[in-house]
């Protein structure tokens, strides 16, 4: 920002002084000229006064011509030459000076029937006072430029670091960094900006306890009901039939993995950076898997789950769970035929790092393509479902710096990335079936 500004008001800056700076250079050239020249001039009309002033009644000088008064007037190192009118031959000539003068600057003056003045100086000491005019105006233009160029840095200094706190100020909100900053800088939009950033902060502040608060409070009651239901199945867990006891036993792992993802959202809704961790991906997926596939075979459909055990991201495992338990869900209420959950690596091409990909997909018909658009918005179904999977789905996985994104609408294929966290490679064509 610092540099943007600085280099935009130096622009400015030498583009005017070059603007303005060079006729300027060029007229003061030509005005040094001029008035040497018109210096000349002046001495020609008192010459030619004095020659006129020695012409008798016949317009005509008669004798010889006095130059003294003509000496005086001449500059040093230049030549006159004088043409008069005498009485004898008509006209005669007379040469006061230098007989030579080297590159002359040349004015000459007609008194018609009076003669002719014709004045030669060196044009060396017109050419110096043309530099000295031109360095001089020159010198105006690098003080215009530095004074500039300070004016530039000072505002530059003025509006960028102002800027800059607000922009750290911004990065510790979106942190969650609530604490309001009294500093003002005396500049009306960017204090505006600070005051809504305060009141921005309190309003954001006092929601977020709010939202904590209702968590704590939801997360308590579930907590206590998953406890009641637990304690039931504890008694159907010593019935004297063995499938009871089997279901029982798996109602009660259920049990504990909801009571565990109740208290991941919960840790979740308190904290304001990722827990993620170095975790096996396909053992991690294998549970959710094992969940959901009674139901699979139950409506004569089957589940499958690829990939090698190898590969590992940096992810937060509840999160992970939650997330593809979503996919797999809409896969189930929304898809057809096998559905597949496959866990491969990308490598990291120049410029890109190394992710590993979870993929699900079914052989339904696919997604809408009027509803793809917005399949992640919060609250937006397509078929009358509540809205909130999908979009909870993509916000854990971003919580821990991965990403979400509908790959193929027709079959559906969604994919998840992750960061990878295995520090050996891993061989991605062997993958196999898990058990």
């Amino acid at each position: 920002m610092r540099r943007r500004i600085l280099q935009s008001i130096l622009g400015v800056v030498i583009l005017t002084a070059l603007l303005l700076g060079v006729p300027l250079i060029y007229t003061a050239w030509l005005w040094v000229e001029d008035v040497s020249r018109n210096d000349l001039r002046v001495r020609l009309d008192r010459m030619a006064t004095e020659v006129i002033a020695q012409e008798g009644s016949l317009g005509v000088v008669d004798g010889a011509l006095n130059t003294d008064a003509l000496r005086l007037l001449t500059p040093n190192d230049a030549r006159l030459v004088v043409v008069y009118p005498t009485p004898s031959d008509g006209a005669a000539r007379v040469d006061i000076g230098e007989a030579v003068v080297k590159n002359p600057l040349v004015e000459s003056l007609a008194m018609g029937s009076s003669g002719s003045l014709r004045l030669e100086v060196p044009s060396e000491r017109l050419r110096t006072q043309q530099k000295q005019a031109v360095g001089a105006v020159g010198v105006l233009v690098l003080v215009a430029i530095t004074t500039g160029a300070v004016v530039a840095v000072v505002t530059a200094r003025r509006l960028a670091g102002p800027l800059q706190d607000v922009a750290e100020r911004a990065a510790r909100l979106a942190e969650g960094d609530f604490r309001p900053d009294p500093r003002r800088h005396d500049i009306p939009e960017l204090d505006r900006v600070s005051d809504v950033l305060d009141a921005a902060t309190v309003e954001i502040a006092g929601r977020l306890q709010r939202e904590r608060a209702l968590v704590a409070d939801v997360s308590h009651q579930l907590r206590s009901r998953l406890t009641a239901v637990r304690l039931r199945l504890d008694e159907l867990s010593v019935h004297s039939d063995p499938d009871v006891v089997h279901e029982a036993e798996e109602a009660m792992a259920q049990v504990d993995r909801l009571t565990e993802g109740i208290d991941e959202l919960v840790r979740s809704s308190r904290s304001s950076g990722s827990a993620a961790t170095t975790v096996s991906v396909v053992s991690e997926l294998e549970g959710v898997c094992g969940d959901w596939r009674p139901q699979f075979e139950d409506a004569g459909r089957a589940l499958r789950l690829t990939g090698d055990r190898g590969v590992t991201a940096s992810t937060t495992g509840s999160r992970l769970r939650e997330a593809v338990s979503v996919l797999v869900d809409n896969a189930f209420a929304h898809g057809d035929g096998t559905c597949t959950v496959s866990v491969r690596l990308i490598d990291g091409a120049p410029k890109r790092e190394a992710m590993v990909c979870i993929e699900v997909t079914d052989e339904g018909s696919g997604v809408d393509n009027n509803l793809a658009p917005h399949i992640f918005d919060r609250g937006f179904s397509g078929a009358g479902s509540t809205g909130v999977g999908l979009a909870l789905a993509r916000a854990l996985i971003e919580a821990d710096g991965g990403r979400l994104e509908l790959q193929r609408r027709t079959p559906a294929l969604f994919a998840v990335f992750l960061p990878v966290a295995s520090e050996k490679p891993v061989d991605v064509g062997t993958l196999r079936e898990p058990r």
